[in-house]
């Protein structure tokens, strides 16, 4: 076993907030399904990964419930599964660890938020010296705000503001940092048909 999946905070947390109503890819569950179903059949190593902001209150405070797996995605015996509290999925699991002790050397990355934790991971597992596949058909991330405009706005305020860089952007503006630098960007049918 070379090559890992990453399944990165595809959990209920993101659903709970009022920013899911523009979410990139509502199917994400269908996508990374194909790919963890894929994976498992090729006898590669699922890797699941969960945000926690422990104390905070909100979404990814775990004592709100929502520090889970979306319905639909379920990781089965042997799958680690892993909460971090940064950004990227290396700094605060052993993920690094995990990996070097199964012989995995390559790696595919799936989840939310695209340009966030998934791009994170990507970077750091390419300096980390991993093969990076990044599969954006298979990630999901959010409209982003301009960096002037209030915190307090509602979904459909954050649209309407012409500043606001829309999904297809954010997905496009990943892409063109990720390839030929850190990863090979992929597509969830090209690693499922094989």
């Amino acid at each position: 076993m070379t090559t890992a999946l990453l399944v990165i905070d595809v959990q209920q947390s993101f659903r709970e907030r009022d920013t899911w109503k523009a979410v990139s890819n509502p199917d994400i569950v269908d996508d990374v399904g194909a790919l963890v179903e894929a994976a498992r059949l090729r006898g590669d190593l699922v890797v699941w990964v969960l945000h926690s902001e422990p104390g905070t209150g909100t979404v990814f405070d775990p004592t709100n419930g929502h520090v889970r797996l979306m319905d639909g995605l379920a990781a089965r015996e042997g799958e680690p599964v892993l909460t971090k509290t940064s950004r990227n999925a290396f700094t605060t699991t052993n993920l690094q660890q995990l990996l070097t002790e199964r012989g995995v050397r390559e790696l595919v990355v799936t989840g939310i938020q695209t340009e966030q934790c998934c791009e994170t991971t990507a970077r750091l597992a390419n300096d980390l010296g991993y093969r990076v596949d990044f599969v954006t058909d298979a990630t999901a991330t959010f409209p982003i705000p301009h960096r002037d405009a209030p915190t307090d706005r509602t979904v459909e305020e954050l649209l309407a503001d012409p500043r606001t860089l829309g999904v297809e952007e954010v997905l496009a503006r990943t892409e063109y940092a990720l390839a030929r630098r850190f990863a090979t960007i992929r597509t969830v049918a090209g690693l499922t048909s094989a």
